[in-house]
């Protein structure tokens, strides 16, 4: 039944994700909120919001684990395993903003991450610098794209769905992602203790893995179609929020104890992966993640995984 519950959660989660980001960039169309903002702003909220609700859950419901795991399992997933299949299928050329700018803001915000978790606690105030980040980046971000794309040249776009359809595909999201949220949860906590393996392998593996499920599919789609507007700056934007968004969030309503193992172990992963990006993109002048690097990125997940499962907690 707890494996039923898990998958349930993990459908519900994905379903929903995809539900809010239509719904909501419907509803933005039809107040008149720009094109920039869209994507921006209700795109990358909308595609990190599984990963916030289950934390959120996991965060209220007592399990730590799985509210710090499931951020930390996510962002490693995103540059190991989605770059590196989708640059298997097609190499990607990187532009200089997801190099100057992206990657670095990625950087200087795990870094923060690990250096706020040394007490092996997330607070509340910690949080809240979270959220100025958050609100600092987004409207850089907005500010740059402006510029680059001058928008106050755009057409105006029609929405896809009509405003009553919009507001019923927000509030049955926001309803699916609730309730799938609890069911994964529910499910894979069960798991891991009638297994006899903590909630942080759990998390930062089969959860983390599930919700970013919709980012493998969607680049590997794009590659397989030779789609070349493929963009390492989504997946840095993705880690991007799911530290300033999602930790900053969970850590204001309710303070997460850090398991010694997340700081340890999966936080050193995740820095080394993305400082391996930004290697492997050298020189800067040419910047491409071609195959063979992308395989490496795979084999480097892989080799995580398989040590998340063998070694202890310390």
């Amino acid at each position: 039944m707890d494996y039923i519950f898990l998958f349930l959660g993990f459908v519900l989660l994905i379903l929903s994700g995809d539900f809010l980001v239509k719904g909501s960039v419907s509803l933005a169309v039809h107040f008149k909120v720009s094109k920039l903002v869209i994507g921006v702003v209700l795109v990358s909220f909308g595609t990190s919001a599984p990963e916030l609700v289950v934390s959120l859950d996991a965060a209220i419901k007592g399990h730590p684990d799985i509210a710090i795991g499931n951020v930390v399992g996510s962002n490693i997933a995103n540059l190991a395993l989605v770059l590196g299949l989708t640059a298997m299928i097609l190499p990607i050329q990187v532009r200089k903003k997801a190099i100057h700018f992206d990657w670095s803001v990625m950087m200087l915000v795990s870094i923060l991450f690990y250096i706020f978790c040394l007490n092996f606690k997330l607070q509340l105030f910690e949080g809240l610098i979270f959220i100025v980040l958050l609100l600092a980046y987004v409207f850089w971000s907005v500010h740059q794209s402006r510029a680059e794309h001058k928008i106050n040249e755009e057409e105006p776009i029609a929405p896809k769905h009509n405003l009553v359809v919009s507001f019923i595909l927000v509030i049955s999201a926001i309803v699916g992602l609730i309730y799938g949220a609890e069911l994964l949860v529910k499910g894979a906590s069960s798991i891991a203790s009638s297994i006899g393996i903590e909630e942080r392998i759990i998390s930062v593996t089969v959860i983390a893995l599930g919700t970013s499920l919709p980012e493998l599919a969607t680049s590997i789609m794009a590659a397989i179609r030779k789609e070349l507007d493929i963009s390492i700056g989504n997946l840095i934007g993705s880690n991007i929020f799911n530290i300033l968004a999602i930790l900053g969030l969970t850590s204001v309503v309710k303070e997460i104890d850090i398991n010694p193992m997340i700081l340890k172990f999966d936080i050193f992963w995740m820095l080394g992966i993305s400082l391996l990006l930004f290697l492997f993109i050298l020189p800067l002048r040419k910047a491409i993640v071609s195959r063979w690097k992308g395989f490496i990125f795979v084999l480097i997940y892989i080799v995580y995984i398989y040590l998340a499962f063998s070694i202890k907690g310390v």
